[in-house]
């Protein structure tokens, strides 16, 4: 079984419009490798396109990058999630600037949605800013686990705002939150996840590494910071979910390492044992 951590979708009728602005952002900041996107962003596809990929399941994050959005977007997840039981499982989103940010996060764990996803450079903070603290602080009490988009990205390629140093100080100050780092710790900075998060207590995702980190990096990182550590993903749309599938399938893992990358792990943070 395949449990792909880290698809994207959109609602119906904003699907196509958001997709051509990601794909102009990719094209225009020289990060534009993967376009056009594997899919147009709307969840009908996603469902479509999974087993044609051989992934089973996947989970959605939304990003809600106003505190206009908050709202409507957890509503959309939930609403997503009920109608696919079994297949899809969302993330809620809360945007830092939000006055209502800690009473959303609260709304999210009663939708039954699954985590948060943050954003620091579509939401515009750094991941070891203080003032968002409380906010990491509040996901840990409701038992909520936190994405983080990691390292790189194309939004802002010139400054990132999560690095892994950056990721380690926020599990030295909240350490009882459950992170999930996406792009295996920070994207295109795997030698500094390798000094400052590898045997740490946090998740990495593969999301978006096939063709951007050497088989023989990601394997080490992998070995050294222990395949229950890890979850498979993708960035669908940005990636199809068969590729990163595919990364696992040729690396020299156990099958062991293999179970506990491809589902295990996901099932335990989704709680579907």
């Amino acid at each position: 079984m395949y449990i792909d951590f880290h698809t994207h979708a959109f609602a119906d009728a904003i699907a196509e419009k958001a997709i051509s602005k990601l794909e102009h952002t990719l094209i225009e900041s020289g990060y534009g490798a993967s376009v056009p996107a594997a899919t147009r962003g709307t969840v009908g596809e996603l469902l479509e396109m999974l087993p044609k990929w051989k992934v089973d399941k996947a989970v959605i994050l939304p990003i809600a990058t106003k505190p206009s959005q908050q709202t409507v977007i957890n509503n959309w997840a939930k609403d997503v999630q009920t109608a696919n039981s079994g297949t899809l499982y969302c993330f809620g989103s809360v945007h830092p600037d939000a006055e209502d940010a800690l009473t959303e996060l609260e709304r999210i764990k009663s939708l039954g949605l699954h985590g948060v996803k943050l954003h620091p450079d579509y939401q515009g903070f750094f991941a070891n800013e203080q003032r968002l603290f409380p906010l990491y602080r509040k996901c840990a009490e409701l038992g909520l686990p936190v994405v983080f988009h990691a390292g790189l990205d194309a939004m802002s390629v010139d400054c990132i705002h999560c690095t892994p140093q950056m990721s380690a100080e926020v599990l030295d100050a909240v350490p009882e939150m459950t992170l999930i780092l996406a792009h295996l710790g920070g994207n295109e900075r795997w030698d500094d996840v390798e000094k400052y998060l590898v045997g740490r207590d946090v998740y990495f995702d593969t999301a978006y590494i096939d063709g951007t980190i050497s088989d023989e990096q990601a394997l080490r990182i992998f070995r050294n910071h222990g395949a229950d550590k890890i979850l498979f993903a993708s960035d669908c749309p940005w990636h199809p979910s068969c590729r990163e599938r595919e990364m696992l399938e040729r690396l020299p893992l156990t099958d062991g390492e293999r179970e506990l990358i491809s589902h295990v792990n996901a099932e335990k943070l989704l709680n579907i044992c």
